[in-house]
């Protein structure tokens, strides 16, 4: 099959989700299989969840091999140099920015070919872009990312309507998008470096 723009974007982002949902799985000591079932589901959890949603059937992953493929190769990989990857703490804030601004702007991308309204293309790149993530978190005993203080979501609502104001002055589709990624990447940075975090709603007393 040939490689669209779309169909890389979505495989880069399959990597970067694989990457993170395995390397979690390795910090909980997890063995081989449960490594695999977490490195699958944080991947591709997402991008099925929004198939779903908008009736694009079969899911994407079950129409192009490549992407188990890749996914396969992502997980062997992460195995083989787990010893590596675990020496840098860093790497999965990386990992899962990556993946969340790649399959966000993948959805609102896919949303917009559906001709949904764009309110509901940014909610739907917020909810691939987390669910991933969430899964990964919900099977491994830890608060989702999500439902933290952390900007997580709100960095994919800000990538979507920074996408929509785009679209409105570059013509060029594919351009939006690694703008859009790029905001929401940028948000996550300055959240993990520059302290931008969420009001806190336990702050006032008696909370």
């Amino acid at each position: 099959m040939i490689f669209t723009f779309h169909n890389t974007i979505e495989l880069l982002g399959i990597i970067a989700f694989g990457l993170s949902g395995a390397l979690s799985a390795m910090q909980k000591r997890l063995d081989v299989f449960g490594v695999l079932v977490i490195t699958f589901v944080t991947a591709i959890g997402g991008g099925t969840l929004r198939d779903l949603l908008i009736g694009s059937l079969p899911v994407a992953w079950i129409l192009d091999l490549r992407a188990i493929i890749i996914l396969l190769g992502t997980y062997l990989v992460a195995l083989v140099f787990s010893s590596y990857i675990r020496l840098y703490s860093r790497v999965l804030f990386w990992l899962d920015t990556a993946g969340l601004a790649l399959f966000c702007v993948v959805a609102i991308d896919k949303g917009i070919a559906f001709q949904l309204h764009p309110m509901v293309c940014v909610a739907l790149g917020t909810i691939t872009g987390c669910f991933g993530g969430i899964i990964r978190d919900v099977i491994l005993n830890e608060i989702p990312y999500v439902f933290r203080k952390d900007v997580y979501a709100s960095a994919c609502i800000a990538g979507g309507i920074v996408y929509f104001i785009l679209l409105a002055y570059i013509n060029d589709t594919n351009l939006v998008s690694i703008l859009s990624g790029c905001v929401i990447a940028v948000i996550r940075i300055g959240a993990k470096y520059l302290g931008w975090q969420m009001p806190d709603v336990y702050s006032r007393k008696g909370l």
